[in-house]
């Protein structure tokens, strides 16, 4: 397993700990859960088991311009 060294402000290393504390998590194991979660490169299984759930319903770019009207003339520079 790796380790890692940072370096926080006072400030920061405060609001850590809080964090960690209130989630009932060591320091260490709350910093590899952020990292764990910004990292990931798959989409959540809730939202993979969505797919082919909705129907193919969505406008064509043609229907959706059909109501959109004409430009106004401009004037020529």
């Amino acid at each position: 397993m790796g380790q890692v060294t940072i370096y926080l402000d006072n400030e920061t290393e405060s609001k850590m700990k809080k964090a960690a504390k209130s989630s009932h998590l060591s320091v260490s194991k709350w910093v590899a859960g952020i990292i764990e979660e910004k990292t990931i490169t798959e989409w959540p299984q809730d939202v993979v088991k969505l797919v082919g759930s909705w129907k193919n319903e969505f406008p064509t770019l043609e229907e959706i311009r059909s109501n959109a009207g004409h430009d106004s003339p401009r004037e020529g520079l």
